[in-house]
């Protein structure tokens, strides 16, 4: 998959294109990717994303902006799993916001891409003031030759499938109604760094996992498998949040510990799928009765994988 940072001032070569932010990569935009990619494949054209970094309302509105469900990298792997080719990542900027609907679709539609056809989400509005509709982009393809297709919204058991859906039942915990939104476990990959040890201290050593995000979309403790370290998904216990009981502050972090595994793993770069709620991260009066909480928690997930778990 090749990705670009601009879109150039005159393409070389035509391509089918969609449109959108592709946080999480969950049912509803696999349903329009494997769609982008049967129309680029009977077209004989590449299949290309135009997606934005940061996140649009992490630019207008900070404060009040969503936890993202992926990483960039991690987005960027999953696009290119479901058969993306070509990935335009556009430096989203006010300067990028205040290009006219018109000029978006003249100079990076038209020229730039050279689109044959675009698919877009049902609601997906662009251009300054958010002007630009499906309508409008359907007027243009009729005058610069680009088919568009809107994708409907799809749903599970009558439940719109979006991004906003999987942050709210990740937030509640149900990590099992998450998968069925997102099609996987929800996981976070990161690289192995050093903590500060303490899970080696008490019994329990942790591989301490990092995370390129101010915000996470869920906290507590999990029963997960780790992927990267092995052919096969390790299974361990996972701890995700600030830790109050350390008193480390309010950066979250993420700590898993493995069970019988005894490897140096520092740098490597592993995912971790969280598959169900233990419990909510909670404070502790002391170093002991954390540790005997931990005893539990592992006790717990190992109950789970052998399927005799029944929290």
């Amino acid at each position: 998959m090749q990705l670009f940072r601009t879109i150039p001032a005159q393409t070389t070569h035509s391509r089918v294109l969609a449109i959108g932010n592709f946080d999480g990569v969950h049912l509803g935009h696999r349903a329009l990717l494997e769609r982008l990619a049967a129309d680029a494949r009977r077209l004989g054209l590449p299949a290309a994303v135009m997606t934005f970094e940061p996140h649009p309302r992490e630019l207008f509105s900070p404060d009040q902006a969503p936890a993202r469900l992926t990483s960039l990298r991690e987005k960027l792997a999953l696009l290119e799993s479901c058969g993306i080719e070509e990935v335009f990542l556009l430096h989203f900027s006010r300067k990028l916001a205040g290009l006219t609907a018109e000029a978006f679709i003249e100079r990076g539609l038209v020229q730039g891409l050279g689109v044959r056809h675009l698919i877009i989400g049902d609601d997906f509005r662009f251009g300054k003031g958010r002007a630009g509709d499906f309508a409008m982009l359907q007027a243009a393809g009729q005058q610069h030759g680009f088919g568009v297709e809107a994708m409907h919204t799809i749903e599970i058991n009558g439940e719109r499938v979006s991004s906003s859906a999987v942050r709210d039942v990740l937030g509640e915990g149900d990590l099992e109604h998450a998968a069925r939104l997102l099609g996987r476990p929800y996981s976070i990959s990161g690289r192995v760094i050093h903590g500060n040890k303490i899970g080696r201290k008490l019994g329990f050593p942790t591989a301490n996992i990092q995370l390129k995000r101010k915000r996470v979309a869920l906290t507590g403790v999990f029963a997960a498998t780790v992927s990267g370290l092995d052919k096969r998904f390790l299974p361990g216990a996972a701890s995700l949040g600030v830790r109050p009981t350390l008193g480390q502050g309010l950066r979250p972090v993420l700590e898993v510990h493995l069970f019988d595994f005894d490897r140096e793993i520092y740098g490597s770069h592993v995912s971790v799928h969280f598959l169900h709620k233990l419990r909510d991260e909670a404070k502790y009066d002391s170093l002991e009765a954390l540790t005997a909480q931990i005893a539990r928690d592992v006790q717990a997930t190992q109950d789970y994988f052998a399927g005799e778990y029944h929290g």
